[in-house]
């Protein structure tokens, strides 16, 4: 039986409710119908804060320091959970993960996902006409039910859960006998289109061209709705363990495995801007670079840096939920400027609700409308008086203020 979570049951936080009393306002003025940006959400998978140039990070990453050039960078920015599926459940929801009842990261035999009653941001788009895509990792239930063309979504090619749930890891990774013989139980991680398997068993060759992949599909959904509005949800399986890169990357960095994997990354981010400008959309396109929570330490030199910031991870520590962030938008956002107010993924649903001209989602969500820190020049107050952490199932709790943890 498939176990899915009802409007009814979502999840209320009690005293830190009452507290934090999140209202989804809009306090930044709507963007007009004329100018309805596209807009892309570049998500990178376990990315350190310290990981690319504009946050401090020694790897060449060329093209997302062009990004933060043209556009903002977002010091302060949070990552509702340290894991992978709670995360993207926030983002794409505008809600903390445990209201919507997703703690954790979702495994191959998990009968959970992502509650179709939920409202994502791909739905907003579509009630006002935009082509939707998600290209990459999902992560947020792999039945049919869950699938991203049920929430949203007009197209979807890429894989339904991380890259390491997959038997042949113990081959790649050095486990210990008891986790490699867990890991091989694991069934062949598959590709799909839609809700169809295409590729019933990924390879170390697939795995390899990941990136590149991704980034073709999206390149061709950018250039195929010059014309239309369009919103797309790149979601790489990379820098997740097991971390590869493809044949022309492999050994480029000099700085070992890890490095010529976030070059790739560079190099996608790259295809998107020139296929956006190729379309004469940079103006009108809203793009977002994020990470969904911070690095995997405990894999060492395969694992990325959060700087300055203590631990990664699986933990709420500022290392584990800190994570880089840069939002360019020429037509609104002032160039080459950055904000430290906190702000979190949970305000991507409804700030691009409001630069869409649509009203947010019936059901409570926590983030809040922060198109005034897009597009002022000027320092402004976080929104989030209270910023409730929650791991999984609540096991460990804590609040962050803009000053405090």
């Amino acid at each position: 039986m498939t176990l899915m979570k009802t409007p009814q049951t979502r999840k209320r936080f009690g005293l830190i409710e009452l507290i934090v009393a999140f209202a989804a306002v809009s306090f930044g003025s709507l963007i007009g119908a004329a100018d309805r940006p596209n807009i892309i959400i570049v998500l990178i998978d376990d990315l350190g804060y310290a990981d690319v140039g504009p946050f401090g990070g020694e790897i060449p990453t060329p093209a997302i320091d062009q990004l933060a050039h043209e556009g903002k960078t977002f010091t302060q920015f949070l990552a509702t959970s340290p894991v992978c599926s709670s995360s993207r459940a926030s983002l794409l929801t505008g809600a903390f993960h445990e209201r919507v009842s997703i703690t954790g990261a979702l495994f191959p035999h998990s009968d959970t996902g992502l509650n179709p009653a939920e409202t994502t941001i791909a739905e907003l788009c579509k009630t006002q006409g935009y082509a939707t895509a998600c290209f990459g990792k999902w992560h947020l239930g792999h039945h049919p039910t869950f699938l991203p063309t049920n929430p949203g979504f007009d197209t979807y090619y890429g894989i339904p859960y991380s890259n390491d749930m997959w038997p042949l890891l113990p081959d790649i990774v050095d486990f210990p006998p008891a986790t490699a013989a867990r890991k091989r139980q694991f069934p062949s991680l598959p590709i799909l289109e839609g809700t169809q398997v295409v590729n019933p068993e990924v390879t170390v060759e697939d795995q390899r061209n990941f990136t590149r992949d991704f980034t073709h599909r999206s390149v061709e959904f950018i250039r195929d709705h010059a014309d239309s509005p369009f919103f797309l949800f790149l979601a790489h399986p990379m820098v997740h363990v097991p971390i590869f890169a493809s044949e022309a990357f492999e050994g480029k960095s000099g700085q070992g495995l890890y490095a010529d994997t976030v070059m790739e990354l560079d190099w996608s981010m790259r295809q998107i801007m020139d296929a956006v400008e190729s379309i004469g959309a940079t103006e009108d396109t809203l793009i977002i670079f994020t990470s969904d929570n911070g690095p995997w330490l405990r894999f060492g030199n395969h694992g990325g840096s959060a700087g300055r910031f203590r631990e990664g991870k699986q933990s709420f520590y500022e290392g584990g939920i800190r994570v880089p962030m840069i939002a360019r938008w020429p037509a609104q956002i002032p160039a080459d400027t950055s904000t430290d107010a906190m702000l979190s993924t949970i305000d991507l649903l409804p700030t691009i609700a409001a630069a869409i001209g649509n009203e947010l989602p019936e059901l409570k969500i926590d983030g809040h409308n922060i198109i005034d820190h897009l597009t002022s020049e000027s320092e402004l107050a976080s929104p989030h008086q209270y910023f409730p952490l929650h791991y999984i199932n609540g096991s460990r709790t804590g609040i962050r203020t803009p000053e405090f943890k």
